[in-house]
């Protein structure tokens, strides 16, 4: 069985579901929660597929681990379909697949931005200002982290592509050089 291939046409049929529904951009906002919640507490995966936690056990941690409230009955449905089919533990890759199926039906493009410090205001500014240039007026999502290991400089990351430019990869171009002659 392909764990790709499964959350992949569930999250297609939620977002086809979704968008009939006007939902899209609301689940769209509460699978962004529900990943952020699985990457936060680990122990929320083990316990969706605990066959020893009840459905409504599980509807109900996945709702509050999402923020989604009882208006929110396109993902509500969903869920039980997911308990249903017994498909529950796929969860977190159906949700996924589903930011992924949403930003490019929206032209919404995932930057992440990896500094060695934290970045001033100015220099961020600055840095956003050079990558919505970039994509073309497109909307763009930031996620940043820090990452001492780069040393100095930063990596950006948009959708494939990747501009790295740490002193950590520049030492590793010199040496690179260094070791071809």
């Amino acid at each position: 069985m392909n764990d790709g291939l499964i959350p992949r046409r569930y999250a297609k049929a939620l977002l086809k579901f979704a968008a009939e529904r006007g939902q899209d951009k609301r689940v769209y906002e509460l699978m962004q929660a529900l990943c952020d919640s699985f990457a936060a507490q680990p122990a929320l995966g083990k316990a969706v597929t605990n066959p020893f936690v009840g459905e409504a056990d599980k509807t109900k941690l996945l709702m509050t681990a999402a923020g989604a409230t009882d208006k929110d009955t396109v993902f509500a449905d969903f869920i039980k379909l997911l308990i249903a089919n017994n498909r529950i533990g796929m969860m977190r890759p159906m949700a996924m697949a589903y930011l992924g199926m949403y930003r490019r039906a929206n032209n919404i493009y995932l930057v992440e931005i990896t500094s060695a410090a934290p970045l001033a205001d100015k220099e961020m500014n600055r840095l956003k200002a050079l990558i919505e240039s970039h994509v073309d007026g497109a909307t763009v999502e930031y996620e940043t982290a820090v990452d001492p290991e780069l040393i100095g400089g930063f990596v950006v990351k948009i959708d494939s592509e990747r501009l790295d430019a740490s002193i950590k990869n520049e030492l590793k171009q010199l040496r690179l050089k260094l070791l071809s002659k």
